[in-house]
């Protein structure tokens, strides 16, 4: 009975907001990850226009949720992080040594915030690059707002799960967008695996919340780790590229940070 009423109350809380819950149980979209912060953040975006209604869950991960919105009629995705559970001090490491943020606080409220702008500035310079990546569209606080990914409300599945036709053409393919994510968007991705990929006719890389500049302490450490695991999944299906190799083709033979960014 509590937690009807509470429902309720939730449920007329976001009425009152002008925020529309679209295509989905209210409750179980209350019970995973809003807060004052959240719900502050929604209503921002929602009289800003930037989104008009939320629907239901995409995916559930440790640090964020990922729900179906509505944006100018259309679909998009909207990545929720976590305040109270989200991983703030694995966050840090990917922060700190970024020039953009250099003047970050380190409390976990500000890091959550600073990561969610992070991966709003590293999504725009990807697209801007050329990179299928979801274009982003606005974020507030610990919300992100950005293009979904996949047709009729249904997200395009990761890359791991799908039979592709040409494993090896994949392969180049994901070995040639890191290599336009270093050189061109001067971002090193930090997290790539078969787990963030998705594939849409084509590969999609997702979550660059943790993607650094090529100047970060660990870009190369990164890189290596990309790339190891790039290879990983794909030697199961096709000849794959020796690392050192790959290294030298995607820094285009030598690794050498550039000078410090400011904050975008």
């Amino acid at each position: 009975m509590g937690g009807d009423r509470e429902g309720k109350d939730f449920d007329r809380k976001l009425e009152e907001m002008g925020i529309r819950i679209k295509d989905a149980d209210s409750r179980k979209v209350r019970g995973e990850v809003f807060d004052e912060n959240t719900l502050l953040a929604l209503y921002h975006l929602v009289h800003k226009k930037k989104l008009s209604a939320i629907g239901g869950s995409i995916s559930t991960g440790k640090e964020a949720n990922v729900f179906l919105g509505e944006r100018e009629g259309k679909t998009v995705a909207i990545k929720i992080y976590r305040m109270r559970t989200a991983n703030f001090k694995a966050m840090a490491e990917y922060i700190i040594g970024d020039p953009r943020f250099a003047g970050m606080r380190r409390t976990r409220k500000d890091i959550v915030f600073t990561w969610t702008k992070k991966e709003f500035a590293n999504l725009k310079r990807a697209r801007e690059a050329g990179l299928p990546v979801p274009e982003p569209y606005a974020f507030d606080r610990n919300i992100l707002i950005m293009e979904f990914i996949g047709e009729d409300d249904t997200a395009a599945p990761q890359i791991r799960n799908v039979e592709l036709e040409d494993p090896e053409g994949v392969y180049r393919a994901v070995v040639g967008e890191i290599k336009t994510l270093f050189q061109e968007a001067r971002l090193v991705h930090g997290d790539l695996s078969e787990f963030n990929i998705l594939w849409r006719e084509k590969p999609y890389i997702i979550d660059m919340g943790q993607a650094v500049t090529r100047e970060h302490p660990n870009a190369g450490t990164f890189l290596i780790r990309d790339i190891r695991n790039i290879n990983r999944f794909f030697s199961s299906f096709c000849p794959v590229e020796d690392e050192d190799v790959l290294v030298r083709e995607v820094t285009g033979g030598t690794f050498r940070p550039l000078q410090p960014e400011k904050e975008q």
